[in-house]
């Protein structure tokens, strides 16, 4: 089975709508289908030499058509006016020959090349399978003028899945009901694996890290993230339990900001700003944290928490929509608090530290049924199956 993914992203960007497909061309591979790739530029290679880009290319695990990104064209989404009409020609063009070859072809989140090339491989008779993220459905608003092309392709596409049941529901919510609609979950690495005392305190030793406790964040930095109310909740964890260091893993807009609130609260030195960190050293990070806080604004389904209860780590989250599903799905293992409030978290992560626990078994069983590669290939697998037949019906 060729299997064509069609992204706005993919690594060394970091987005989920990067790595995903990635991991599903692998998996595909080691199936004995074949991938490829119709994606923008990764935005970490602007200006680069055109070698940077080919050595992205061979780290792929099938060949890939790069379709140059022109934001100018895209500013009023939705709304085709004649630079967007020109770019949507421009797009379909570049992607015709990769759709006419697939068996199957897989949008990844919304864009103007997905939704161009999912309303192409709809005209060419493809079967589609769109996954949508978050920002999709969380920032949808139908077009009363225009074409709405991310209403058509979803509408279009033979199946669609989500990356949580809450933003599903969201869906629902907005009258975006459908045949073919169900949840796969992201899926966390087998390198995120819990691990006993003796290596965590190693861990630990390899990333300086000689606080009593630990707390970890890992997250962009961003307004949305709100890093901001966990910096504000420090205080009052450092009041009761001194002997404690937060990291905070990511890079964006707010670093200065955000280091120059750390300094004004008198916290400075028992924050770190680890900056952007490979995968495998937050691995590390998440097995030598004591406990992982994510106090963002919104979430469909937060990866990093679930990286941090695989590795053995508890969670303390905002009520935002993908915390409170985890709430749900591990039960004592992830604990929620109100968005925005930061006394609560200081609450939350002061009292965690009085009584410090590692996750439970059952959490690393609905790890393994729903979240692990194994699984979730399996899931994209049977879909893939099941809507390339009904095409062929």
């Amino acid at each position: 089975m060729r299997i064509c993914h069609v992204t706005c992203h993919l690594p060394p960007d970091q987005a989920a709508n990067a790595l995903l497909p990635v991991h599903l061309g692998w998996w595909a591979r080691e199936a004995g289908d074949e991938p490829c790739y119709i994606a923008h530029p990764p935005r970490a290679m602007a200006g680069r030499e055109p070698s940077a880009l080919q050595q992205v290319e061979q780290e792929l695990p099938g060949p890939v058509t790069w379709v140059e990104a022109r934001p100018k064209a895209l500013r009023i989404p939705g709304i085709l006016q004649a630079s967007s009409l020109i770019e949507l020609l421009r797009i379909r063009r570049a992607a015709a020959a990769g759709l006419r070859k697939a068996d199957v072809v897989h949008l990844h989140s919304n864009g103007l090349l997905p939704e161009a090339s999912g309303l192409l491989a709809h005209r060419l008779r493809k079967p589609v399978l769109l996954t949508l993220y978050g920002t999709e459905i969380w920032h949808y608003t139908p077009r009363r003028l225009g074409v709405d092309l991310f209403t058509r392709a979803y509408g279009s596409a033979s199946h669609v899945t989500f990356y949580s049941r809450g933003l599903m529901d969201r869906a629902l919510e907005l009258g975006l009901s459908r045949d073919h609609m169900t949840v796969v979950y992201p899926p966390v690495a087998e390198y995120f694996s819990r691990v006993d005392e003796p290596a965590r305190q190693q861990a630990r030793a390899l990333l300086g890290l000689r606080e009593r406790n630990v707390l970890l964040n890992v997250k962009r930095l961003h307004p949305l993230a709100g890093q901001r109310h966990l910096l504000d909740a420090m205080p009052a964890i450092l009041g009761a339990h001194p002997d404690t260091r937060l990291v905070i893993c990511g890079t964006g807009l707010l670093r200065d900001e955000l280091t120059a609130r750390a300094a004004s609260l008198g916290i400075g030195s028992s924050v770190t700003f680890a900056g952007l960190v490979d995968n495998r050293t937050i691995a590390r990070y998440q097995e030598a944290a004591d406990l992982f806080v994510l106090p963002s604004e919104l979430e469909a389904c937060p990866t990093v928490a679930l990286e941090a209860l695989a590795s053995g780590t508890p969670v303390v989250s905002t009520d935002n929509p993908g915390g409170v599903e985890l709430g749900l799905l591990f039960g004592d293992d992830v604990q929620v608090v109100p968005r925005g409030n930061a006394p609560a978290l200081a609450a939350a992560v002061t009292g965690f530290l009085s009584r410090k626990f590692r996750t439970a078994a059952s959490t690393d069983g609905v790890l393994s049924d729903h979240f692990r590669p194994r699984a979730v290939a399996a899931r994209f697998h049977g879909i893939y199956r099941e809507i390339l037949a009904a095409s062929r019906s």
